[in-house]
């Protein structure tokens, strides 16, 4: 009986298999992103302390400006996958083309953050020495932030189609330059002049860039441009642009919102000292093993949920829900127990470039802080899972009004605790969980409530026979449903 349940499990419609082959390929692609960003603050943690403090706050800080032009370009990935669903490919293009339009409109504007660095991170009141360091890595990162948000909008042509394993490969090669020249460019290696955390911005900007290039060439390949739209769908489209920033726009500032939240959260974690600082950048940097491959599972998830409600069949697009949260779960089980009961197997690589005395105390602090992720990564991963499925379906504004109403508590809890009570780190870490406990049981409710079942973020198709007319048949004073959607669709 077991091996019959797996099997259909396995082999139904939006199951394991169905699931996985979109997913795999999405988890070793952010996998790979989450190797090299473990190398990269390893190298940095090597070079100093003082380095990889900095490039948490300034990497973060990067992040949070650059989520609401980000969230938009990336949501083409659920007009994809939608209008792939309907069996709509001429569509699809269109769709594309007005991300990658949007970020080209976005990428000048992203270039002003390089003069204001000083007095952004002038306000955080942290060491003059770090202070100086996140200056100069946010002002080099800009450099490829307009390449961040492009990757995103080209991505969405192969993600929402389903073809995933060329992100896969995009990305991992992406990793493999990044990674290579942080080493060079560190610690000064092969003749190259050693550029500590300026030379690992560097390399994040040359890998991000080269992943823009590929995307264009594979793309634009020959046997593509016609049968998805990739000639005609490059002049812009005002009601396509439109929807995409309707559903785009929330989850856009809904990303802004919660990482600004988070980038504060790390902020005040930095006045309680730069060991704290440090033992929560090494926190964060282990947990990204869990939380990163289920970024890439929760992508999957709305990405068949998108092209299930294409195909209007919303029970299949909550069975892909339902599977990808079981498969999170297990992961997170897995990897939780390991944070308790072996934190050394995460730590050791850290450990191997400082003095072993000066790392015990990083040590201690940062295995307790580990029981802490290990009690939060299951929430974790029910949240990313069903907020995936909501967002591809296009239920971004209830996401975006969670957001707004429940970042401002944990950040005002942990102000109060550092300034008022004397708090700690550990106090810190504690409304951090609850936080994250508290999004999961509301985004599982909203999922439960079932109102993402009649949303759809594409125009409806106007299919002539839908339109056709009988001659023969009364007038009954009424149009039909078609051209009244049609009708709604194109009024101001």
């Amino acid at each position: 009986m077991p091996r019959k349940i797996w099997k259909i499990w396995w082999s139904r419609p939006a199951g394991g298999r169905e699931l996985l082959q979109l997913a795999v390929p999405l988890v070793v692609s952010t996998v790979s992103w989450t190797v090299m960003n473990f190398i990269d603050r390893m190298f940095l943690f090597w070079y100093s302390q003082s380095a990889i403090a900095a490039a948490l706050a300034a990497g973060v800080t990067h992040f949070a400006l650059l989520c609401f032009p980000l969230g938009i370009a990336s949501y083409a990935t659920t007009f994809v996958a939608q209008y792939h669903g309907a069996d709509r490919s001429e569509r699809i293009g269109a769709a594309v083309w007005q991300a990658v339009r949007f970020a080209g409109y976005t990428t000048p504007l992203l270039l002003l953050g390089i003069p204001l660095a000083p007095k952004l991170f002038a306000l955080f009141g942290h060491d003059p020495e770090i202070q100086a360091l996140e200056v100069l890595y946010f002002q080099v990162l800009t450099f490829g932030a307009g390449a961040l948000v492009l990757g995103a909008a080209l991505a969405a042509y192969f993600t929402g189609r389903g073809m995933t394993k060329v992100v896969m490969y995009v990305d991992c090669s992406a990793a493999v330059v990044n990674i290579v020249l942080d080493y060079l460019w560190i610690f000064g290696h092969a003749g190259f002049p050693k550029l500590g955390i300026e030379g690992a911005a560097w390399a994040t900007v040359a890998a991000l860039w080269m992943k823009v290039v590929v995307y264009l060439v594979v793309m634009l390949a020959p046997k593509s441009r016609e049968a998805f739209g990739l000639v005609s769908g490059r002049r812009f489209d005002g009601l396509l642009m439109r929807r995409l920033l309707r559903f785009g726009a929330p989850s856009g500032l809904q990303l802004f919102v919660e990482v600004s939240a988070f980038t504060y959260f790390v902020l005040l974690v930095g006045m309680l000292g730069r060991d704290a600082m440090t033992a929560t950048s090494l926190a964060f940097n282990v947990n990204s093993i869990t939380f990163v491959p289920m970024f890439g599972l929760g992508m999957a998830v709305s990405t068949l949920v998108g092209q299930q409600l294409g195909r209007d069949a919303p029970n299949l697009a909550a069975r892909a829900a339902w599977t990808g949260c079981q498969i999170g779960i297990v992961y997170s089980l897995l990897m939780g127990a390991l944070y308790v009961s072996t934190p050394d197997l995460f730590l050791f690589g850290h450990a191997a470039g400082v003095a072993t005395g000066e790392f015990q105390t990083l040590r201690a602090t940062t295995a307790l802080l580990l029981k802490f992720v290990a009690a939060y990564c299951l929430f974790d991963t029910v949240a990313v899972i069903f907020v995936s499925a909501i967002k591809g379906a296009g239920d971004t504004r209830f996401i975006l009004g969670v957001t707004l109403l429940m970042s401002p508590v944990p950040i005002a809890l942990a102000w109060a605790g550092i300034n008022y009570f004397d708090a700690g780190l550990l106090w810190c870490w504690t409304v951090l969980t609850g936080w994250i406990c508290t999004a999961a049981v509301i985004y599982l409710v909203r999922f439960l409530g079932g109102r993402w079942r009649e949303m759809r973020v594409i125009e409806p198709d106007l299919d002539p026979q839908s339109l056709r007319v009988d001659l023969r048949a009364p007038l009954t004073g009424q149009i039909g449903p078609e051209i009244a959607a049609a009708a709604v669709e194109i009024s101001p």
